[in-house]
């Protein structure tokens, strides 16, 4: 992740954004954040809350739930907002947004710049047409269709603190599957690579 402060290229992102005429009504400060493929866009582990919008490449949103199954929310491209629901709610634990290639947003602070926003009729008119079409998209979602082998490494990936699981009996019942089954799959994971053994019952994920 690369964050720009040159207000030259931000000024030129945001006269091209299709939202140019809103942005440039907010009396904030905007900053560019490069992202390279593979890295979190957003997620719950990231500790400042922002406002982004997609200048340049895609994104892939999805939720992970507690058993490591996985749903797939939207793929956004330019244009897409991320963070729209962070201004009204607190951030969600489950949901990632993920760069599908190189990206570039525009980016702002949620919590230095949450009354501007929230006073802001033509912001605000955008972000409930924002989460109107994600509501909608959200009815036809299905999980994935994961073995168990990927719903373990979902989960150590996910819902373990560092990726490391630690305790077999506990990780089994949030994956709805027995000790044993969760067991082999650990072992036959170590052996492929995918994981290490760091002690009884504790494995991180590589």
């Amino acid at each position: 992740m690369e964050r720009i402060y040159d207000k030259e290229k931000i000024a030129a992102c945001i006269a091209n954004s299709k939202y140019h005429t809103v942005l440039e009504s907010l009396d904030i400060d905007f900053n560019l954040i490069n992202y390279e493929k593979g890295e979190f866009v957003s997620s719950p582990f990231q500790n400042e809350t922002l406002f982004q919008i997609v200048e340049q490449g895609s994104i892939n949103i999805y939720f992970i739930r507690d058993d490591g199954t996985r749903y797939s929310l939207s793929n956004g491209t330019a244009d897409y907002f991320l963070g729209d629901m962070d201004i009204f709610y607190p951030k969600s634990n489950n949901i990632y947004a993920e760069a599908a290639e190189s990206l570039t947003c525009i980016s702002f602070s949620i919590e230095k710049n949450r009354e501007i926003l929230l006073s802001n009729n033509k912001f605000l008119k955008l972000i409930c047409h924002s989460l109107s079409a994600k509501m909608g998209a959200i009815t036809t979602i299905e999980a994935a269709p994961a073995s168990l082998t990927e719903r373990v490494i979902s989960y150590m990936k996910y819902k373990c603190d560092d990726e490391t699981l630690k305790g077999i009996e506990q990780a089994a019942f949030h994956l709805h599957c027995s000790a044993r089954q969760l067991q082999r799959i650990l072992n036959q994971s170590e052996t492929t690579g995918l994981v290490k053994k760091l002690g009884k019952g504790t494995y991180k994920l590589i």
